[in-house]
């Protein structure tokens, strides 16, 4: 990659984060019924035409933050020590991604995300996140472990059944943060929820 095409690759990773960001926080402050994509673009200082070459809709910008940890998850634990145990490599590959949720969201967060969450739109698109995660890690997963480990047999599952259990872990965990009151930081679920999947609390 060329200087330039790397330079190119940052702007348009700021410009999705941004519009991402702006999606959800107009979201939260107007509700979900309020925001146009218009008005999102206007927030990010980009065009709506802009906005279409990133998203097909709100719902999926709003829940591009999310989609955005998934890749980030995969490439962490393909990053983690090769001799690490897998488990540990998971869970720290998770734990690293989610590192910002270690504080307590701002006042009033909470309250406002909970409606944008719980509608229907928005609950199927984000279900196609925690899909896409599962895909993600268990091709990572399959990747770490290799063809000569004795848990990838010729039935293939092994990947996906643990990447199945670590998005329903993570998933569990933030549907625990939402409802939490008075709140919690999400990063101390996420971490909990590992440990009882582990069967190590």
């Amino acid at each position: 990659m060329t200087q330039g095409s790397g330079l190119r690759e940052r702007k348009k990773l700021a410009t999705r984060q941004a519009l991402g960001f702006a999606a959800l926080r107009l979201a939260v402050e107007r509700g979900l019924d309020h925001i146009r994509v218009e008005d999102i673009a206007a927030a990010a200082g980009v065009s709506p035409r802009t906005f279409n070459n990133y998203f097909a809709s709100k719902y999926e910008a709003i829940s591009s933050r999310a989609s955005d940890r998934i890749f980030r998850v995969g490439q962490a634990l393909l990053d983690r020590p090769a001799d690490e145990p897998l488990w540990d490599a998971i869970t720290a590959a998770v734990l690293e991604v989610h590192a910002a949720g270690a504080e307590l969201p701002p006042p009033g967060w909470l309250a406002g995300l909970r409606p944008v969450l719980g509608s229907p739109a928005m609950a199927g698109e984000l279900l196609k996140t925690y899909v896409k995660l599962q895909k993600v890690l268990a091709a990572a997963i399959a990747d770490r472990l290799g063809p000569g480990d004795p848990r990838m047999d010729p039935s293939g599952m092994y990947p996906e059944i643990v990447a199945a259990a670590v998005a329903a872990a993570t998933q569990v965990a933030s549907d625990h943060w939402l409802r939490a009151d008075p709140p919690v930081p999400l990063l101390g679920l996420v971490e909990t929820a590992l440990k009882q999947l582990r069967g190590t609390q």
